[in-house]
């Protein structure tokens, strides 16, 4: 515990921050240091859990970004034990930095479907996420759609995106690789591209207020993103932007959506694996992929676990079963394709 105090005094010079969760005083054993992209407020009900159940207290770093980069360079003498983050791309970025090993446990493997999990055991995923059609209840009649229509001239100078470079977008792309190959995607970016509004910009958030605005009548975005809005009480103007908006939920041709998630690795150095795979199969349970799903408005992943009634109320829809190891192996062809249409210069004319 003094190491991890030791380095999170560097950290909060960084300006990341550190929150223990479990309100006992610190002790040598019984404790998992985490590493999260996840804010602490989001995780905290979830790791209350796990220690009033197993006794285990959490001592939790959070940062926005260069997590994983801490971990490879802190080396043998990190005291990260768990890393939490989000998207196919990061989970699969953290095992090529080589900062994790494998979870091995008939536990996770039993709770946690295939598809969700790295064939190697480097990455778990926790809660899944659509990548989704906003759209404006005024202005889009249509209650349907697909992939493939978003480059349809008929939304050409409608729809706002985030950078194309962004991970979620990415992703997204990298999945229309594996479904439709590369030079139709890259026929199909051009089209995307030429229906822009704008030039992509901001957050998926951004993109709702775009709609709100009358800027452009869909966007892109992720499912959760709407349930942070309309439940954001600081900020009550965003609840306006969700609320002039609907889901859609696009497929591709076999009818599925595309889907990401947040999960979990377990650090290569991990000081406290014992205790961290405690967590990693807590997180895996029943009640943790409730709590977790329902504070941050997203999906469980273990089948017959239901969603919050807020996500249920967006609808149903088929979760794409390309496992996401085949989107994490096409995203640098996605990325490249991105740049070789000039994406994120916007409308060719």
């Amino acid at each position: 515990m003094t190491r991890f105090l030791d380095k999170t005094r560097k950290t909060l010079v960084s300006g990341l921050v550190l929150a223990a969760v479990g309100a006992t005083p610190a002790f040598a054993d019984g404790e998992v240091n985490i590493y999260s992209y996840r804010q602490p407020f989001l995780i905290e009900p979830l790791l209350k859990a796990f220690t009033e159940e197993t006794g285990i207290k959490t001592n939790v770093i959070f940062a926005s970004s260069g997590l994983s980069e801490r971990i490879q360079a802190e080396g043998e003498n990190s005291p990260a034990d768990v890393l939490l983050t989000v998207d196919i791309g990061r989970l699969d970025g953290a095992k090529q930095l080589g900062i994790t090993q494998p979870i091995e446990s008939d536990v996770v493997n039993e709770n946690i479907p295939a598809q969700y999990r790295d064939s190697e055991g480097h990455w778990v995923g926790v809660t899944t996420r659509a990548r989704v059609v906003y759209a404006s209840k005024d202005r889009v009649e249509q209650d349907a759609i697909t992939y493939e229509e978003l480059a349809d001239p008929k939304w050409k100078g409608r729809i706002c995106t985030r950078s194309g470079q962004h991970v979620y977008n990415v992703a997204l792309f990298a999945a229309m690789v594996a479904h439709k190959g590369e030079e139709a995607t890259e026929t199909w970016l051009e089209g995307l591209r030429d229906n822009l509004a704008r030039k992509p910009a901001g957050n998926d958030r951004a993109q709702v207020q775009g709609i709100y605005s009358g800027e452009c009548d869909i966007s892109i975005g992720n499912t959760y993103y709407m349930g942070a809005m309309l439940q954001n009480e600081k900020e009550p103007e965003q609840k306006e932007w969700a609320n002039s908006a609907k889901i859609l939920f696009p497929t591709f041709e076999d009818g599925s959506t595309h889907v990401n998630i947040s999960g979990m690795i377990l650090a290569k150095h991990a000081p406290s694996k014992a205790e961290a795979m405690k967590l990693i199969e807590f997180l895996s349970s029943d009640e943790a992929q409730k709590i977790y799903a329902e504070a941050n408005n997203e999906y469980p992943v273990e089948p017959g676990i239901e969603p919050s009634e807020l996500v249920a109320s967006w609808g149903t829809f088929k979760p794409d079963t390309l496992p996401l190891e085949e989107i994490a192996k096409n995203r640098k062809t996605a990325s490249e394709l991105v740049d070789k249409v000039g994406y994120n210069d916007g409308p060719a004319s």
